[in-house]
């Protein structure tokens, strides 16, 4: 897990480097620092957000192991079968795939992509999208302006929790220097006791602004960053399927409307021509042929 990895690397690197010029951890052990900034960030986010946008950054959490959720593979799988899709409508009409979009557990094209049908986001932004083009009520236009606002809405409501995570990542050092301050108020309260006592205390109060500055920079704002990133998979996926099923609504033929659909990919992670035609011949199809495929 590439998150752990990395927290790993930062605490190793900080505490590390503390540790070689002499320094004791014991001295970083200040638990009422860490309870006034982790408290204050917590009251703020939740002052900030309202109930949906807190349930979802909780659920984000549980995203986060899946870094490798989107990739290769299953943009080919995705491209496949709106492939078999597109060619099984092209040959027998486009209430052939009415049985398919609106039973895809029972149908044998989508059992064919398991790792398709197990994703609910693609499963039903593909088979709507595909209802209205089997309707065939509605001008491409029409279809094309619907997607893009769906895709807006969805990537407008994923990236709630990056935003509030990117909130609580800016406001965690100005904690930081809140929780000082007060430490330092405190010490300069006691400065009859002795400038050593008083010392201790400010460098004890210092930790806050230490703590801040590494919950900021070393933990909550690479969280967020990271569910971005995710969201952009996600969102990616939606747009390859816009394209290609926008491509074959203006009359391409199959293999043209995914080569749309491959060409909106990132490039780390497109397939080349070859690595999907070879996908596709997998399951008995190949983006070259003719015929009785209805390429």
């Amino acid at each position: 897990m590439l998150i752990l990895f990395g927290y790993i690397i930062v605490l190793g690197s900080v505490f590390g480097g503390y540790v070689a010029i002499g320094g004791h951890l014991g001295a970083l052990v200040q638990p009422a620092e860490f309870v006034m900034i982790i408290g204050a960030a917590l009251g703020a986010f939740v002052c900030a957000n309202n109930g949906k946008a807190i349930k979802a950054t909780l659920r984000s959490f549980s995203k986060l192991k899946r870094t490798k959720r989107y990739n290769k593979m299953m943009y080919m799988e995705l491209m496949a079968l709106q492939y078999r899709l597109l060619t099984k409508a092209r040959r027998d009409g486009m209430l052939a795939i009415e049985r398919d979009i609106d039973s895809p557990q029972d149908s044998a094209i989508f059992a064919d992509y398991p790792k398709i049908l197990s994703d609910p986001m693609i499963m039903a932004f593909l088979t709507d999208y595909l209802r209205l083009m089997v309707s065939g009520n509605m001008d491409p236009f029409e279809i094309d302006a619907l997607m893009e606002h769906e895709i807006e809405t969805f990537q407008h409501e994923a990236e709630m929790p990056s935003h509030s995570l990117s909130a609580v990542g800016d406001g965690l050092p100005a904690f930081g220097i809140v929780a000082a301050v007060m430490g330092v108020v405190h010490a300069l309260g006691s400065a009859d006791q002795g400038a050593g006592v008083m010392g201790q205390m400010i460098a004890q109060a210092l930790v806050g602004t230490f703590a801040g500055i590494l919950l900021a920079y070393g933990f909550v704002t690479p969280v967020a960053h990271h569910i971005n990133l995710q969201v952009g998979e996600a969102t990616k996926m939606l747009q390859c399927i816009r394209v290609t099923l926008m491509a074959s609504l203006n009359g391409l033929a199959p293999q043209l409307a995914v080569e749309f659909g491959r060409k909106a990919l990132f490039t780390a992670v497109r397939p080349s021509f070859s690595e999907l035609e070879e996908h596709v011949r997998s399951s008995g199809q190949t983006l070259r042929s003719t015929g009785t495929d209805g390429s």
